[in-house]
């Protein structure tokens, strides 16, 4: 295993260099990244304890600096370091510019100002919680997405990494012999999807889960027969109720969650009837 010291430098939380980062070195077998974060650097004085800190453990520095000063600071002195110095965002900001025939701001977190599309966020957020594993479903319908699965399907998850892109999510527990909540059936207006899962994978989980409890492996929740048939039957609904489905046995939560926002942009562009098949 090949270790690497990696700078991250930015002036905002830094989420965007991370993500970058991290996409780009997941390409590389047999190495890991010994990371450093620096985040929200604006002044001089914070720049200095980044350069302090490349100084003390040379490797690649990856920065999204908008600051001008900053920016050249940086970069003379990794040059002198002789340790590459790459600005992430600066290809796409300038293709953008030239595109648009605009400049660009060069505001520092512009991203994060306090908008409307930031509190959107915020009440699609509020909205998954508290619409979480079948609760609140008097107000089911103002949701845009109804995620519907068996126990440990990723539905939590997958319904707050959708709250985070300002789509509003709420999710369904299937519990055999419980029928679902009568609301299911008076929706029109969200995007219903299925959630199913690789029956063998489902037992190992649950089985881990039920050993976090300190609960009994012998439990009906985690019986190999009874869940390969709780997934069968999970899927004949989705069959009969016309919902679009996804097996989330080998899939992120980020994968997951691009398939149903693609489901979703297809039916609002009219490809897609009200419970996501295709029209």
């Amino acid at each position: 295993m090949k270790e690497f010291h990696l700078h991250l430098v930015s002036d905002a939380t830094g989420e965007t260099i991370n993500s970058v980062a991290r996409a780009c070195v997941i390409q590389f077998d047999d190495v890991r990244p010994i990371e450093h974060f620096w985040n929200l650097v604006r002044t001089d004085r914070q720049l200095d304890l980044v350069l302090e800190g490349i100084r003390d453990n040379h490797g690649l520095v990856m920065f999204t600096l908008v600051d001008e000063t900053l920016r050249r600071r940086l970069q003379d002195f990794c040059r002198e370091m002789q340790v590459p110095c790459i600005p992430v965002l600066d290809p796409l900001i300038n293709a953008l510019a030239a595109f648009l025939g605009v400049e660009s701001q060069r505001q520092p977190g512009r991203q994060h100002v306090l908008d409307a599309e930031y509190f959107s966020r915020i009440d699609a957020v509020d909205f998954a919680l508290s619409h979480d594993d079948g609760q609140s479903n008097w107000d089911l319908h103002e949701a845009d997405v109804v995620l519907i699965g068996v126990s440990r399907s990723s539905k939590t998850p997958t319904c707050i990494y959708l709250a985070n892109r300002g789509i509003k999510a709420a999710n369904i527990p299937l519990v055999p012999g419980s029928p679902l909540p009568a609301e299911v059936d008076l929706l029109t207006r969200p995007l219903i999807v299925g959630l199913t899962k690789d029956p063998d994978r489902l037992v190992q989980i649950r089985r881990n889960r039920l050993k976090l409890l300190n609960q009994g492996e012998g439990s009906s929740y985690a019986d190999p027969e009874l869940v390969r048939s709780e997934v069968q039957e999970a899927r004949r609904l989705f069959s009969r109720r016309g919902w679009p489905v996804i097996d989330v046995s080998r899939r992120s939560i980020e994968e997951t969650a691009a398939e149903i926002m693609m489901l979703l942009a297809r039916r609002q562009s009219g490809n897609f009837g009200p419970e996501g098949k295709k029209s």
